[in-house]
């Protein structure tokens, strides 16, 4: 299952009914599980770390060199889970320091030529779409979307089941359960079709609605609008999360 045109390292560990097409390279430090493909001229690179079941295409770079002044040529590593859809050119950078890494879970969907940069963390489910910048340390919860062509500036979070539209840049965290847009980004609305497809009762996302209500339109402080939260809203583990989310939050979170 391994082309003989393809470069892959004597000392990298492949698992069993790997497919590596003609003109892939596998770098030296590099460890593979079961059920992959990888596509002519996909590079995994030295630190990259890859669970069963993923296809990476044309062109994707798993495990480059970081884009960090800070970096100095420490092994650092690049963890890709397991069902994972890497489209062409996309690239995923690894951690700067040693013992770190840029880490991605299960069933995710990175389009081409998105970019994920050092010591980035994505959970599982997530859409990474075309284009789509996310700089270092960045933090994108489970079942996040971000649209195409989207900037994510360095040090931001996504909560879980968050959206953000095409062409939207953002410096400050975006909260769980919501659609950001426009530009400058805002608060759009709750992610409602989202989470009715995925199964949250009619009863919890009105309860996510009303925190929101709270949280951007009681025109009170943002402490404030957390107790009110706690106070008036159904406890859930939702709930929790979203109060937990902006409690800490350490660049804010994007405004309505």
């Amino acid at each position: 299952m391994i082309s003989p045109l393809a470069y892959v390292d004597p000392s990298a560990k492949i698992g069993n009914n790997v497919t590596v097409h003609p003109f892939a390279y596998i770098d030296k430090n590099v460890e593979i599980g079961d059920d992959n493909v990888i596509m002519p001229y996909a590079s995994l690179m030295s630190g990259a770390r890859m669970g069963n079941n993923n296809t990476v295409y044309q062109g994707a770079v798993i495990a480059a060199v970081p884009q960090d002044f800070a970096y100095t040529g420490e092994d650092t590593l690049a963890c890709i889970g397991n069902n994972n859809v890497i489209r062409e050119n996309a690239v995923i950078i690894r951690g700067t320091h040693a013992g770190h890494a840029t880490t991605v879970g299960d069933g995710n969907f990175i389009m081409t030529g998105a970019r994920l940069s050092h010591d980035v963390q994505v959970g599982n489910r997530c859409i990474i779409g075309n284009g789509t910048q996310i700089s270092g340390e960045c933090v994108v919860e489970d079942c996040a979307i971000l649209t195409s062509n989207v900037l994510m500036q360095g040090k931001t979070r996504m909560g879980t089941f968050s959206v953000v539209q095409g062409g939207c840049r953002f410096v400050k965290d975006i909260p769980p359960y919501i659609v950001a847009a426009h530009e400058p980004i805002a608060f759009y609305s709750v992610n409602t079709m989202v989470l009715s497809h995925s199964g949250f009762s009619d009863t919890l996302i009105k309860h996510i609605a009303q925190a929101y209500r709270i949280l951007y339109k009681s025109n009170t402080s943002l402490t404030d609008a957390l107790l009110r939260i706690k106070e008036q809203i159904p406890n859930s583990p939702e709930i929790d999360h979203i109060v937990e989310f902006v409690q800490s939050s350490k660049l804010g979170i994007i405004h309505q």
